[in-house]
């Protein structure tokens, strides 16, 4: 047992990382607006993340497992330690990376290590994600911005009532981003974890039955939960306020367009839908809560005339973005050398 504990270490490590960097994100532009207090929304946020993880996490698991299946509990620690290390250097540099580009990364480095030739079709439809997702963000957060401003601009609500409505925009809109963030990113937490899982299906009062997999998701989905409440609130600062100053109204703009990038990336009914009456389905993916906020917090900036925003920061973010796989996939390749010439652990079948 203390074996398997140890290497599902690097996994909640990892989940503890993408709080800290990823998850806060639903709620960073609320917190930065002085909207929400951090400990409120650090609390809604772990609660949704974790149901979400539990609950609805498999979908977006399934596509990262076909680009590459680490069959060993070894290897999956490493992956998931290198991810982990790579998003926990670009957080001290208080950048809003992609911890999907980073298990990414180092799940491409595994694939080299192991000899195992990557999937390009599967590869080629996660990196298209990295770039739809911002932009998908940026243009709900524009649609959104303008019919909000007709709405405010006709409705003459008295800024009291305003300002409340504003705010339990932000609580309801945060709760359904961190449900949809939890189903949507877990993969990146767990997911190389699923084929060596250690543990067995448990059958709840013969009502339910727990699988392993939701085992696996619900120890994830509390490590980001932790890292939400010890090391989020830098990254929030940068990204609602670093990029372009939000008002409360765009705060919640640009939450729920977020949220909804997060939710479509994750959702196996919509998926199915679309599905059965022969429509182009949405991949289940899971993207970068990180990029769909900077891409709605820009999409704000361009609808008010793209004055006043921080485009230095933009192009920081944005390096930062095509840096992350590659050092992850580096990391990875030389975790791995030394795990298994050093450490003598097989780290692929």
């Amino acid at each position: 047992m203390l074996t398997v504990l140890f290497f599902l270490s690097s996994g909640i490590f990892l989940g503890w990382s993408l709080g800290a960097n990823d998850a806060a994100n639903v709620f960073g532009t609320a917190v930065a607006s002085r909207m929400i207090k951090f400990t409120t929304a650090a609390v809604i946020c772990s609660v949704f993340v974790i149901i979400g993880a539990v609950v609805s996490g498999a979908g977006a698991s399934a596509t990262l497992g076909k680009l590459g299946s680490v069959n060993t509990l070894a290897g999956a620690f490493t992956v998931a330690m290198s991810a982990a290390f790579t998003v926990f250097l670009m957080t001290r540099a208080t950048l809003p990376v992609s911890t999907s580009q980073s298990i990414v990364g180092a799940i491409v480095g595994w694939n080299f290590f192991a000899g195992i030739e990557t999937d390009m079709a599967v590869f080629s439809k996660i990196v298209s994600t990295w770039v739809i997702c911002p932009v998908l963000a940026m243009f709900f957060a524009m649609v959104m911005f303008f019919a909000a401003k007709t709405y405010v601009r006709n409705s003459r609500l008295h800024l009291f009532r305003q300002d409340s409505r504003t705010r339990i925009g932000l609580i309801v809109i945060g709760a359904f981003g961190s449900y949809s963030l939890g189903a949507n990113n877990i993969a990146n937490v767990m997911g190389v974890f699923v084929p060596s899982s250690p543990f067995r299906d448990l059958n709840v009062a013969g009502l339910l039955t727990f699988t392993s997999t939701q085992q696996l998701f619900l120890i994830g989905g509390i490590a980001i939960a932790v890292g939400v409440f010890t090391y989020s609130r830098r990254v929030m600062e940068t990204v609602g306020n670093s990029i372009f100053t939000l008002s409360p109204i765009t705060a919640l703009i640009v939450v729920t367009s977020a949220s909804l990038v997060l939710f479509l990336f994750a959702s196996r009914g919509l998926h199915d839908l679309l599905m059965s009456y022969g429509l182009p389905t949405i991949p289940l993916v899971p993207v970068s809560s990180s990029q769909a906020v900077v891409g709605a917090v820009i999409g704000i900036g361009l609808a008010k005339g793209g004055r006043n925003m921080h485009l230095a920061t933009v192009g920081r973010i944005s390096i930062g973005w095509v840096l992350t796989p590659v050092i992850s996939a580096i990391i990875t390749f030389i975790s791995l050398y030394f795990m298994q010439n050093v450490f003598m652990n097989a780290v692929y079948q």
